[in-house]
């Protein structure tokens, strides 16, 4: 079901969520639940709070606060009853469950050793609804292949956080690793497609079978970490296209460009409004400045919708398409 995701909240919170309009209900992307806090639901770039009929409103003093039961029981929904199997989960802040919803957690931190063992006291919850968009990549996904050598180009996906770079990934794996398979006018073969899901976000896997469609062609390793994760795919699973979403460590990098030199296409996703800014990090400014990327694709969330500028690997423009656009304006027209 479209909404199984109600049933992640305890009841009071859930009959709020199902009093909004079947269509906004479909339109939610984080509802933000803050003990003795008012709750809050983003839709569309657009964040408003719940009163207790269910209604939406701008003023915060008229909406509902979820108490220490709702948090307790959110808490206990989301592990499952099983709080101390999610220790690794907690010590990251945040958990990720079937279907690829992921639920950001603050609370009070534990330390040991100078870092973070895990969190206690549990009292903001940030749920983000993953969904699938088929075919939300026809527009850009012509502008990263090869035709010529029936190749990805390597590319890197860029934005702020929740502007659709999970989503867009998702898709992007589905079109390759199905090819052209049953369109009139396509010749292009299906290619093996590699996830490494490190946050279980992009095929959403339950017991390593995935919940969304990332095509016929793909094989995923769920909740492995990405450096370590491409590395095992290079060895043993020989993908055409590598898969990774938010890379930026020293790791990553390393990883990256042991795929490149394998042969391998990578497509990864990465956090920042410009390329320039990538420049500045220590994992990412060493693939920019060996120009290992040949195509960037620069997601912008507006009112209006979502946006995508293509780069190449000289960062130059060679696409923007706008909201709306069919088939997107040459950046050099």
């Amino acid at each position: 079901m479209a909404d199984d995701w109600l049933q992640l909240f305890p009841e009071k919170v859930r009959a709020l969520l199902k009093c909004l309009p079947l269509p906004l209900l479909g339109m939610v992307e984080e509802i933000r639940v803050r003990e003795g806090r008012p709750l809050e639901i983003n839709y569309s770039g657009k964040y408003h709070f719940l009163r207790a009929n269910g209604s939406l409103t701008q003023k915060p003093e008229e909406a509902y606060r979820p108490d220490r039961e709702d948090s307790h029981r959110l808490l206990d929904l989301i592990s499952n009853h099983s709080l101390y199997t999610m220790e690794e989960e907690l010590r990251k802040g945040f958990i990720t469950i079937p279907g690829g919803h992921r639920i950001g957690l603050a609370g009070r931190t534990v330390l040991s050793g100078g870092g973070v063992e895990h969190l206690r006291d549990i009292t903001s919850f940030n749920v983000r609804i993953a969904r699938e968009v088929p075919g939300v990549a026809d527009k850009v996904l012509p502008y990263l292949l090869d035709k010529g050598r029936q190749r990805m180009m390597h590319t890197l996906i860029l934005s702020p956080p929740q502007h659709g770079k999970t989503t867009l990934l998702r898709d992007i794996a589905r079109q390759i690793s199905l090819g052209d398979l049953g369109k009139r006018e396509g010749n292009r073969p299906g290619l093996k497609v590699g996830i490494v899901d490190e946050r279980s976000e992009i095929a959403g896997s339950r017991r390593g079978i995935p919940a969304f469609d990332v095509g016929p062609r793909t094989d995923i390793l769920d909740g492995c970490p990405k450096a370590e994760g491409m590395m095992m795919m290079i060895r043993s699973l020989s993908p055409d296209v590598l898969i990774a979403d938010e890379i930026g460590r020293p790791e990553d990098a390393d990883a990256v460009t042991e795929a490149l030199h394998a042969g391998i296409s990578v497509v990864a996703s990465a956090h920042g409004k410009e390329v320039i800014e990538l420049a500045r990090r220590p994992g990412l400014g060493g693939l920019l400045e060996q120009k290992m990327f040949e195509r960037y694709v620069i997601l912008h969330r507006s009112e209006a919708g979502l946006s995508f500028r293509i780069l190449d690997g000289q960062k130059r423009g060679l696409l923007l398409i706008s909201p709306g656009d069919r088939l997107g304006g040459d950046l050099h027209a």
